[in-house]
Parts: structure tokens; sequence; C-alpha cells
């Protein structure tokens, strides 16, 4: 077993020292975790200190069998290797037994996204007329208009709403914070939520400052989020696989295509690498046909 004192450790150095959140935590040591069910199942005593050479190969194709995909695979022995790190770190260890695994190759496949026809007629199965109605479509159209992740919608404070400056503070990844220009139409919408449902709703104590908030007074969940638009995706006939990452994927595709700059949809999505964002720039087709016709030497407009 792994001794308490590292996990307790590993806890900590993650939460003051890369200042990530709980989820993100808990990600960190169910994968490290994964490691003591290996040994559990195939009777291994694991020496988390001095692991044998063979050990983490027989620990990836353990993973391989379990039908663990390549990016899972490659997102858990990140974590272990990040543990390993923090073993290096605080002397406990001289060097990261990790340093030298192969990650599995993964290709980067193109993010899903919904045309802005399929937006609105998903947003039009929703029934404003119904409790909590008029939010959930508020919550759509914000998700649409600034590209935010699930948790940073669900943990919008209504103090983070600059309506008059026409944008919103996002606490995003590592707590880390960044404004984000929202359109009229959402902030509109956002108002008379406010003045409307908002204001009606009497908020528990801890969720008060909650922008969004359940009939009973809570935050809403993230799993709320995702069901409700999986269920709206199936009433209008959407076959594609949505979920509230959807939204953001077709908020940066849209400006992509409208011939926004990476650089500003990078820090509006709150991405550390522009790398991360460039993978955008693939999906505007349009866009990459009218270079090829424009500057390619063979291309047929350029032929004489």
């Amino acid at each position: 077993m792994i001794a308490t004192l590292y996990i307790k450790g590993f806890e900590l150095f993650l939460q003051l020292e890369k200042n990530l959140s709980k989820n993100t935590i808990d990600a960190y040591i169910r994968d490290i975790q994964k490691l003591e069910k290996f040994a559990s199942i195939n009777q291994l005593k694991i020496d988390v200190l001095n692991p044998s050479n063979d050990f983490f190969d027989e620990f990836i194709k353990w993973l391989v069998k379990s039908g663990c995909a390549a990016t899972s695979q490659a997102r858990i022995l990140s974590g272990i290797r990040s543990f390993y790190d923090y073993l290096v770190l605080e002397k406990y260890i001289d060097k990261n037994p990790t340093d030298l695994l192969e990650f599995p190759k993964m290709t980067r496949k193109l993010p899903s996204f919904l045309t802005i026809t399929e937006i609105e007629s998903l947003i039009q199965q929703i029934d404003a007329s119904k409790i909590g109605g008029f939010r959930n479509k508020v919550i759509l159209e914000l998700l649409f208009a600034c590209g935010l992740r699930v948790t940073e919608l669900v943990n919008l404070k209504h103090d983070q709403v600059y309506f008059k400056e026409e944008c919103i503070l996002v606490t995003g990844k590592g707590n880390k914070q960044r404004l984000v220009p929202i359109s009229k139409n959402a902030l509109n919408l956002m108002k008379l939520y406010m003045e409307t449902e908002r204001q009606k709703t009497e908020a528990k104590p801890k969720d008060k400052e909650i922008f969004f908030l359940s009939r009973r007074g809570s935050r809403l969940s993230r799993e709320f989020i995702f069901t409700m638009v999986k269920q709206l995706a199936l009433k209008a006939g959407i076959r594609k696989n949505v979920s509230p990452h959807t939204f953001r994927h077709s908020f940066a595709t849209s400006l992509i295509t409208n011939g926004a700059d990476l650089r500003a949809i990078q820090n509006m999505l709150g991405h550390e690498s522009i790398t991360t964002t460039e993978i955008y720039a693939h999906l505007d087709r349009k866009h990459l046909q009218k270079v090829v016709d424009q500057f390619h030497p063979r291309s047929k407009k350029q032929l004489k």
C-alpha cells in the first residue's frame, strides 16, 4: 500500500503550490490509486519508493487489457509521474522512476461542434414557462456566448458579471481568472433572469453569491447541466455526441470561422498554451481553402 503520508503530502502540494481545483486533485489521487489496484489484483507487493524496472511496463499492459483508451492511459501516467516528481522534490527518492516511460501515441481528434442552426434548435426545446426553464435557456446562451467550462458556469457569482462593461470575470483552472466579453443578447437575458427567477429564489447561505441557482436555492451541479444538454439534444434530433463542452467548441469554432485571432480566442478560453487553441484553426475549412487558392503555386486560380 502507498503510505498515507505520501498521498496526503501530494494532495497538499497540488492544492497549495500548484493551486489546482478539488476535481483535478481528486483525479490525480485516483491515478495513484490505480497503482494500488493493479498491485492488489496481481498480488504484487509495491515498494512505492523503489518499484522494480518492469513494474510500470506491466501496469501499462494492464491498463490496455482493461480497455483503457490511449488518452486515458496518458492522463493516468501523467498523474503518476507528477506524484513521483513530488517525491523527488521532497527528497523521499533521488530520481523519478517514470522518467523513461513511453507514453502511448495519440491521434489528435478534431472537436465536435454545433452549427448556429443546431444550437438554436436545441435551445428552442426549452419550455421557458416551466420552473427553471428560462434559467436553463440563459445557461445555454451563456455557454455559447463565452465558451465557459461547466465548472466555471456553476461557480459563477453574481458580482462577477459586469453589465456596464459587458464582460464577466471567470475563475478557471487553478483559480486563474480571466475577463471574457459577452454579447448584449446573452447579457440582457442574464439581467432579466437576475430580476425575475433569481430574485425570487431564496439562496442557501453558502450559495447566496452564486448566479445560477436550483429552485431549492443551491448551486447547480455539473451533472445537472450535462443531463439537461443531452436531453435537449435528443429532443432536437441532433445525433452528434453533445455535451456542455460542445458549446465551448462551438464558441471557438464560430469565432475562428469569422476571422478572430487565435491569441484572442486563447485568452477567452483560458488555455495556457496556444497549441491547445490551434486545433480550432483546422475546423475552418473555408478559410484554409482560400489560403490554398491564393497562395499555392499550383492552385487553379493562379494557373493561366
